[in-house]
């Protein structure tokens, strides 16, 4: 009889489940696996990298795109004296630091604004070659580090004159809280720039500037470890089939001072992604990393470990006592049964066969018994012990066993370490989620002003005169940019002079008073966000672009940040990362105060623009930052607001909630597995042996007996076959014998 079939191996595999589990409860409900520094606290560090990282990239790509816009624009046009240039380029963008035109073959600097730009970087390599006027990163004697971005300015029957633009390498401006510090690290190590630390510069106390020293020396040491790791290629760094963060990025851990533990989170602007090849700001070979002291988490006591031990004992002697009722009442029963069948077929007919008590193996075995009878010519069994019947037979000790099982299950994964909204949320949990808010807020409020911009650069670009020319200009951005659904130009009576993509979907009024930046649309499938630009000496004439409301979602759609929602000072829906309706309210009043307060909340949760919304049994982090930092959409009144709910977080007591409900599932996945093969494999072809064998034993001679299994009811249903053939058999010698004449017996 193979070892792999029958009673044996869903038993055998049951003791072997219930002893993995109960390892397993011990361990992760215990406190092993709980780390000093919570998994949600680096995590949060690396999400803020990672959007630091996005920010950096996308200033770059944009400035880069924005000069070679404006120098491909004004070599299509007339000549255009130097000043002109640098004076029209300063009012449109306010984002260089310093920029000047040179000439290219006497190297004669033309004009200049702004800081001074030093030119001992430049040579033939920087205007030849493969690499020509990509940008390069060049040290001021100050020791500050300069991105300078180039371009060619060519008209005819005038020498070439190049145009750079410098700018400082910093991570987005945006409000850190105290000891939080960011920093741009180039290939090696060196920092190149950093934002956080001039914040906490105002510290009086000397435990507060020790502290700041610590920082300070830990975000050097862990930047150079960073830039080490983002040398690996963006596709062999992750596992394979893993999405997420296109770059690398991941987290370190760094030395503890004052029970803080420095805490860093680190991503390269490099992508793998190819729609990002053409990314300048990705081959600069830059990273971001954001660092953090994080208090220590509190090991969990003795209780825990005992909880864990507890928990696991109990499984293990409920798994011994199921095992055992699974033993007495079918292993052993069925094993008594396959014994006496293959012993009766043998021909072994001298001793009664031992019937089981009760179940289908009752039943089997009196049929045995008749059958022993028949063939030893005994004669039939009683009719009171042939036809007894069990109504659930194998069924019940499975139903016991299940019970058994489940008195372990139900507690451990849906009663024990329920969590409540008594939780501690960790404070950097909720200050994350604050300055992830502001860094999202910041980087949407640019990419508006990036867009007026826009419409301000090709305002002085275009020749309303001439249609074709225009439409030209136009097409260009169009195809630049993604951010724009249409750009049109409007006369001053309202009419398209120009387009460029879609139809207007809204009409654009020349009032004054009017901000350049509207949101129209309203009881439409969605908001329409325009952004407008008179053109010079053109009255009324306006150079017009819609952005794409789906552009303003993917700048909100950020891996830990929850749902996030641009909103309007009546705190309507005008953008979203997980869909919305147009103009619709935030879900939670809480939400809607905590905008209207300017992201300000106090006495539910932490002060400024992070709060805590505590609801039955769930807790919400949320935030709010409004635009602020300039230009025209910071006017606007506009907020970004968060929120998640804490159950996300990688923090203990949700783990230990999670740990527990995953081994109650698998309690349960263990009791569906061993009894749900016992009953297909054993419980369905016993009743169905019982019935074949009492049809048998009743008389039935023609039906043959087929085993379906290589196990022990297969090898009785083989018995039964014999015995049936050694009956047919026995009847045909009756027959034959009766049939036969009977010789006559004379008397003398």
């Amino acid at each position: 009889m193979p070892l792999l079939g029958g009673i044996r191996p869903p038993i055998a595999l049951l003791c072997v489940l219930v002893l993995a589990l109960a390892g397993l409860t011990a361990k992760v409900l215990g406190p092993a696996g709980e780390q000093l520094v919570p998994e949600a606290v680096l995590s949060s560090q690396q999400h803020f990298a990672e959007d630091g990282a996005i920010a950096l990239r996308a200033s770059i790509d944009e400035r880069v795109t924005d000069l070679d816009r404006t120098a491909a624009a004004l070599n299509e046009g007339s000549p255009v004296e130097p000043e002109r240039v640098l004076s029209d380029l300063g009012k449109t963008y306010q984002k260089w630091t310093g920029t000047t035109v040179l000439d290219v073959e006497s190297g004669k600097v033309l004009a200049a604004r702004g800081e001074t730009i030093p030119l001992g970087w430049l040579d033939k390599k920087v205007l030849t070659g493969d690499k020509a006027l990509l940008p390069r990163m060049v040290r001021l004697k100050t020791g500050d580090v300069r991105l300078m971005t180039m371009a060619v300015l060519d008209w005819k029957d005038r020498p070439q004159q190049l145009l750079i633009a410098s700018n400082s390498l910093s991570v987005p401006n945006v409000t850190l809280g105290q000891f939080r510090s960011m920093a741009v690290v180039a290939t090696g190590g060196e920092i190149l720039a950093t934002a956080g630390f001039e914040q906490s510069e105002a510290l009086n106390s000397d435990q507060e500037r020790k502290e700041l020293t610590f920082v300070q020396k830990q975000m050097s040491k862990l930047s150079a470890q960073a830039a080490k790791e983002t040398e690996q290629d963006p596709v062999s760094a992750r596992e394979p089939g893993s999405r997420g963060y296109p770059g690398v990025s991941g987290t370190l851990l760094g030395e503890s001072y004052n029970g803080r533990t420095a805490t860093a989170g680190y991503a390269s602007l490099a992508s793998s992604d190819p729609e990002e090849k053409k990314s300048v700001g990705a081959g600069l070979g830059l990273t971001v990393v954001a660092l953090l002291p994080v208090l220590q988490q509190h090991a969990a006591g003795p209780g825990r470990e005992l909880y864990g031990l507890l928990a696991a004992g109990a499984l293990v002697l409920l798994g011994l006592i199921a095992v055992a009722v699974l033993w007495a009442t079918v292993q052993r029963p069925l094993l008594r049964l396959f014994l006496e069948s293959r012993r009766l077929a043998r021909g072994d007919l001298t001793r009664p066969v031992a019937v089981p008590r009760w179940g289908e193996a009752a039943r089997v075995g009196s049929a045995l018994e008749r059958l022993r009878a028949q063939l030893g010519g005994a004669g039939d069994e009683p009719a009171d012990r042939r036809n007894r019947r069990t109504r659930f037979g194998v069924r019940g000790p499975l139903a016991v066993t299940a019970i058994l099982l489940l008195l372990w299950c139900v507690p451990v994964g849906f009663l024990l370490n329920r969590t409540d909204d008594s939780v501690s949320i960790p404070s950097a949990m909720v200050d994350d989620q604050r300055d992830r808010t502001d860094l999202v807020a910041d980087r949407v409020r640019r990419a508006l002003n990036e867009a007026q911009a826009d419409m301000v650069s090709m305002s002085r670009l275009i020749d309303a005169d001439d249609t074709g020319a225009t439409r030209k200009v136009l097409e260009a951005a169009l195809r630049e940019h993604s951010r724009y659904q249409a750009l049109y130009l409007l006369s001053e009576d309202g009419d398209v002079v120009a387009r460029a993509g879609e139809e207007p979907s809204a009409d654009w009024s020349g009032e004054e008073d009017l901000p350049l930046v509207r949101v129209a649309g309203k009881g439409g499938k969605k908001p329409v966000i325009q952004v407008g630009a008179s053109v010079p000496d053109k009255k009324g004439e306006t150079v017009v672009g819609e952005v794409r409301v789906e552009f303003l979602n993917s700048l909100l759609n950020r891996p830990g940040l929850g749902e996030v929602r641009v909103v309007d000072p009546k705190a309507e829906t005008l953008a979203a990362s997980d869909g919305f309706l147009a103009f619709e309210g935030l879900p939670r009043d809480a939400l809607t105060d905590l905008v209207k307060a300017g992201g300000a909340q106090s006495g539910t949760g932490p002060a400024e623009n992070g709060l805590l919304i505590r609801e039955g049994r769930g807790v919400t982090v949320a935030a709010a930052a409004p635009f602020s930092g300039g230009g025209v959409a910071s006017d606007l009144g506009w907020t970004v607001v968060s929120w998640q709910n804490a159950k996300e977080f990688q923090i203990a007591p949700y783990e230990r909630e999670d740990r527990s409900i995953l081994a109650g599932m698998l309690g349960l996945a263990l009791i569906v597995v061993c009894l749900g093969w016992v009953f297909l494999v054993v419980a369905r072809p016993l009743r169905a042996l019982a019935a074949s064998a009492e049809k048998l034993a009743d008389g039935d001679l023609k039906t043959v007996h087929y085993p379906r299994y290589q196990d022990e009811v297969g090898a009785v249903v083989r018995s039964l076959e014999l015995l049936r053939q050694q009956l047919q058999a026995r009847k045909q010698n009756q027959a034959r014998r009766l049939a036969e004449p009977q010789p006559v017996v004379r008397g003398r």
